[in-house]
């Protein structure tokens, strides 16, 4: 018994007379067509001369905008124009004239080698071009909340180049793919080795990150901005500068303190820089001995003496029966956030409010005890003066 073997000859990758036929098969259905289809090519050409013109001339009118928003040479602030301008500004000339020559080919009547060739070309340039917008809108949006919402400038520009980076590296790995898929290519293991690679890099920069992406929400939230007024757990101040992983805040008291984006965020966060009134409120105390109609009339007192002042009155009313006395609540509101302004209309209130009570005879009581002592044989020794008995 004879065994044979048999190796399978393996065909090269890469195989230099099928390109050079392919070539040729090209070359020759081109001058086909061209014999064939002159008058429908040159009428196509011409098409694809008018969009090129027209795409160069919406190219210099982005120019343009971009151009009124700068004065002196130096940049406004960004608007959304400016952003829009910007992005059509960067489009590309390979990107018009594919354009161009995906709109013309089918009118042509081009050979299928020609059509596959453009609509190849066509995909890679569309996929690439719409990567570049994307990125120039995403940064622009960025640009123009940061600096319409008066954010740190020294601090978010430092920022910018790292934002740049990752949102251009998302954008043109998406963008490669894309392509790589048209062309047929098996994309499932890139997928995947892109996917660990950014978890790994995650994990490793996830405080980064974190704080990152805090920032951004900051800037597109817009809980705050620099220069308002805020408290958050046990701390007040006024936000300094908005940074890529912290932010500083100067403490009414005077220490400047420094937080991470993301620990500041994970609180609750009160803006009183958005306030539009300070509310007071007063507890005001009359004695039990008070007559009732003059009780009646306490409330009354009290809303004059507030909006005599400038407050408007929430609340003017009998609280409750207190241990030693009957209680009053007096609660005004003052507009404004400010403080230095709060603060003296509400010591005049309070000056006015006893100035009044004294007028009108009214005590305001404080608690007091009386203390009883007992002599050495047991009896009763009174804190006051006892008046003798007329003998009967």
């Amino acid at each position: 018994m004879s065994t044979t073997n048999t190796t399978a000859a393996k065909a090269p990758i890469f195989d230099a007379d099928d390109v050079q036929g392919q070539v040729q098969d090209l070359y020759v259905a081109s001058e086909v067509w061209l014999h064939t289809h002159w008058l429908q090519i040159l009428i196509a050409f011409a098409t694809g001369a008018v969009i090129v013109v027209a795409l160069h001339g919406l190219r210099k009118l982005g120019e343009r905008l971009c151009g009124k928003h700068i004065a002196g040479g130096t940049p406004l602030r960004r608007g959304w124009g400016m952003i829009v301008g910007r992005a059509v500004t960067r489009t590309s000339n390979f990107f018009i004239v594919m354009l161009a020559a995906k709109l013309v080919v089918g009118y042509a009547g081009a050979p299928s080698q020609v059509a596959t060739t453009v609509n190849f070309l066509w995909t890679v340039a569309s996929v690439f071009q719409a990567a570049i917008w994307a990125r120039e809108l995403i940064l622009g949006a960025i640009e123009h909340r940061t600096s319409s919402e008066h954010y740190s400038g020294e601090a978010l520009l430092s920022a910018m180049g790292l934002i740049r980076l990752l949102v251009t590296v998302a954008l043109f790995a998406v963008a490669l793919v894309v392509v790589l898929d048209n062309l047929g290519v098996n994309v499932t293991g890139l997928i995947a080795g892109l996917g660990v690679g950014g978890i790994a890099i995650g994990l490793a920069a996830q405080g980064i990150f974190g704080d990152l992406f805090a920032a951004l929400a900051i800037i597109f939230d817009r809980p705050f901005r620099r220069g308002d007024k805020i408290s958050y757990g046990t701390t007040s101040g006024v936000i300094e500068s908005i940074g890529l992983k912290s932010t500083r805040i100067r403490a009414f008291t005077g220490e400047l303190r420094v937080i991470s984006n993301k620990q500041l965020l994970d609180k609750e966060i009160q803006n009183t820089s958005v306030r539009d009134h300070i509310r007071i409120q007063f507890t005001i105390g009359a004695a039990y001995e008070t007559p009732p109609d003059t009780l009646a009339r306490i409330p009354a007192m009290l809303r004059e003496i507030a909006e005599g002042e400038g407050g408007k009155v929430a609340r003017s009313s009998f609280e409750s029966f207190g241990a030693s006395s009957l209680d009053f609540v007096l609660q005004f509101d003052i507009p404004g956030d400010d403080w230095a302004t709060a603060h003296p209309m509400r010591d005049r209130v309070m000056v006015s409010i006893m100035t009044r009570f004294a007028a009108e005879g009214i005590v305001i009581p404080y608690p007091t005890q009386t203390t009883y002592t007992a002599a050495p044989d047991g009896t009763l020794v009174m804190p006051y003066a006892v008046a003798d008995r007329p003998a009967s």
